[in-house]
Order: C-alpha cells, then sequence, then structure tokens
C-alpha cells in the first residue's frame, strides 16, 4: 500500500513543522505528502515546502483543497488528515497498511486535546456514533481508496459537512473500517468558545443539515456564531 496524506491548512504556521516532520518520520519510502494551501497570510505554504513532496494552492474550503490534492496524488491510498491532529504514531500506519483487501474506506478512532473532564466522554461518544452510523467527520482522520474517490467525484463541493457527504456516498459502497489507534482531534473551539456552547452548536448544525438545509447557510450560521462568541461574550 503506497500512501498519498493530503493535508488542507489554512493559516496553520504554528503547528504545520513539527506535524510535517513527524508525519515524515512515520510514512515509508513510497509514500508521499501533499500540503494544499488555501491562501494563508502566514508562513504556511513556505513552511511545507520544506517538507511536503508536493505543495498546491487554491482558494480556501477544505473540500476543494482536498480535491485538488487527491487529483494531484500518486499513492493507492488517500488519507486526509488536519495539520492540528496532533501526534501520527506508527501504531496508526500499521493499521493502514493492515487493511483487508477488499476495504474500500474508513476512520481512524478520535479523543480531544485538550484536559476538560468532559472530552474523554465526548470523544467517546464521536467513536460510538460514527459505528452506528457509518459517518465520518474530518477529525477522524478518514481514508479511501484513490480510484474511489476519484471515481465518485470526491468531496461535494459544499463549505460545511463535505466529510459527512462524502461518508454518505461511501458507505453505499461499504461499511467503514474503523480503526481503533486515535487521532487527537484539536479542542481549541471548544476551550475558546464553551465545551457545552460547542456541543450545543454541533448538534443543532447537524440536526439542521440532516433536515436538507442548505450547507451554504449553515456555514454562515456557524462563523456568525463563532463571531460572536469570540468578540461579545456569547
Amino acid at each position: 500500500m503506497n500512501l498519498s496524506v493530503v493535508i488542507p491548512v489554512l493559516d496553520e504556521a504554528k503547528c504545520l513543522g513539527p506535524f510535517l516532520e513527524m508525519l515524515r518520520e512515520r510514512l515509508g519510502e513510497g509514500d508521499q505528502i501533499i500540503v494544499v494551501d488555501g491562501g494563508s497570510s502566514d508562513n504556511s505554504a513556505l513552511i511545507a515546502r520544506e517538507h511536503a513532496d508536493l505543495v498546491l494552492h487554491c482558494d480556501r474550503g477544505r473540500a476543494r483543497q482536498m480535491n485538488l490534492g487527491a487529483e494531484r496524488a500518486e499513492g493507492d491510498w488517500l488519507w486526509f488528515l488536519h495539520a492540528d491532529c496532533g501526534r501520527v504514531v506508527r501504531g496508526h500506519i500499521r493499521a493502514l497498511r493492515a487493511l483487508p483487501e477488499d476495504a474500500v474506506w474508513g476512520r481512524f478512532d478520535v479523543r480531544l486535546s485538550g484536559n476538560h473532564r468532559l472530552f474523554p466522554l465526548i470523544g467517546h461518544a464521536m467513536n460510538i456514533r460514527s459505528r452506528w452510523t457509518g459517518i465520518a467527520t474530518g477529525d477522524q482522520g478518514i481514508f479511501v481508496r484513490r480510484d474511489q474517490f476519484l471515481e465518485m467525484g470526491g468531496f461535494p463541493m459544499q463549505p460545511l459537512m463535505e466529510d459527512v457527504a462524502l461518508s454518505q456516498r461511501l458507505r453505499r459502497l461499504a461499511a467503514p473500517a474503523c480503526l481503533r489507534p486515535r487521532l487527537v482531534a484539536d479542542s481549541r473551539r471548544w476551550e475558546e468558545h464553551g465545551v457545552w456552547r460547542t456541543m450545543m452548536l454541533m448538534w443543532q448544525l447537524r440536526w439542521r443539515y440532516w433536515r436538507g438545509e442548505d450547507p451554504a447557510r449553515l456555514h454562515r450560521d456557524y462563523y456568525r456564531q463563532h463571531y460572536r462568541q469570540q468578540h461579545h461574550g456569547g
């Protein structure tokens, strides 16, 4: 198995260098790191060029960025990671290489990075929900066969819930492989905006998405709510 790791970035200079350096140490000789910059105003692209095999540029938007990276990938499998996912350990790579031949796609279990007493429970609930529903989120490090991903058109070009939409398509083909080595999901937004408040916002947005609301409207509401919390305290 050759892996192409696709990492969309936007102003991630603070964490990008150490993350890419660590990732390079874990990957094999035939694997590939692709960073797709969405118009960063910091040194993200410069840092990426020091460590990645390929650095691409496009307008911001995770779906657009990840699709561009997938189009230029050479690996048998695509692995979509966030630059703030913390540590990638050798156990993650071993689990990927041990996938059965009939596997199509999957994701990893996840845990939140912070020390809040609710974070272990939230992470556990995210993993259980994903197993029950067959839906994965970007924090869980979605991986998929490259030929299958390209054949179905990649991530839907929507500004929010693109990971959910892709999962809905993929689970019609096969159940996800749910790998247990946990990825670390960054807890900054939970800590900055409040654990309970963030939890309720995410559930509300997911519920509205299931009811068929326009992802563009959900995207506007998501960032409007975060702006209010950041600048007005709620």
